[in-house]
């Protein structure tokens, strides 16, 4: 007889619609837990991990950077934990949750009737971000990846969507930068793209932490063909207390910090302006993750030294 399996897929689905019918402080203890069982368990996405945040703290020993995973893992969960409660939030509750950083220049822009690109990575809380921002910025169009199975993306979407987001799925032979392009010159709009790692074959090396990594042109490419301004976004967890607190219903914010906007430099050929722009918001993010490291949820592959030499080499030759 084969041993039962259970679709990891299918139990994510699972664990987001039971998730909905219990309150919010269960579900984040729950996954408290399931955030300690998978640094226990150190599966490959733990070890990815760990080998990522090695690039934040280098001078670690072996036991500061078993404190790091813990407490990464553990931020990584909690997104999760929010993400499916986050229907239940009230307009108060986000609002309390989120502290914003240096929007003045972005609500300048957007008042304006431009709209605004922000280069993102995978910290924080990126759909509180959203949701927050459609409410109390500007209109929200962003791009998903395609999830396994389909009704996990399906969620996603109408999660997304029912914080007043517009999202256009990353499919495989569509043409999501002509889409994006028409949203942006439409105006008025907060255009938020997670790019810290690439997505489309088609990304660019750059130097993350000291070394080589991968990671998306979208946004540089959309700041050179739009002229909307590219502003590095950061996000992290923070521990709320006293009303602020009561008013969030949650231990838990997160702080949203929007950077200086970079300019797109005059008199380069396009290519080199969009690696210029790509090279400087990564240099933000950079500087971000190694301040606050286990904010930084990335548990895959990004760093060239980490890619399959000769997959990489195939793909880089085929795009020259």
């Amino acid at each position: 007889m084969s041993p039962l399996r259970l679709d990891p897929g299918r139990a994510f689905l699972l664990a987001w619609r039971l998730a909905g019918r219990v309150p919010e402080v269960v579900v984040r203890g729950v996954l408290l837990v399931a955030a300690e069982g998978a640094v226990l368990a150190r599966g490959a996405g733990v070890r990815r991990l760990e080998a990522n945040l090695r690039r934040a703290r280098p001078q670690a020993d072996a036991r500061a950077l078993r404190r790091l995973v813990r407490a990464g893992m553990r931020t990584y969960f909690r997104y999760y934990a929010e993400a499916f409660t986050l229907g239940k939030v009230t307009d108060e509750q986000v609002l309390a949750r989120v502290r914003p950083v240096g929007e003045d220049a972005v609500r300048a822009e957007l008042a304006a009737g431009r709209s605004v690109l922000l280069a993102l990575g995978h910290q924080g809380n990126w759909d509180l971000a959203g949701a927050w921002a459609s409410r109390h910025l500007a209109p929200v169009t962003t791009v998903a990846e395609r999830l396994e199975p389909p009704e996990v993306f399906d969620e996603f979407v109408q999660l997304r969507e029912s914080q007043g987001m517009t999202i256009i799925p990353l499919d495989a032979g569509s043409d999501v930068f002509r889409s994006l392009i028409a949203a942006v010159r439409r105006g008025g709009l907060l255009v938020p793209l997670l790019a810290d790692r690439d997505l489309t074959a088609r990304g660019l090396e750059v130097d993350l932490l000291g070394e080589r990594a991968r990671v998306a042109a979208g946004p540089a490419a959309l700041a050179v063909a739009t002229g909307a301004p590219l502003v590095p976004t950061t996000l992290r967890h923070e521990r709320l207390r006293g009303a602020r607190r009561r008013a969030a219903g949650s231990r838990w914010g997160i702080v949203l910090t929007f950077h200086p906007a970079i300019a797109v430099p005059e008199g380069m050929p396009r290519g080199e302006q969009v690696a210029f722009l790509t090279q400087r918001w990564v240099d933000v993010l950079g500087a971000d993750i190694a301040a606050h490291p286990t904010h930084w949820h990335m548990l895959q592959r990004v760093f060239v030294a980490d890619l399959d030499a000769s997959r990489y080499a195939a793909t880089t030759g085929a795009r020259a």
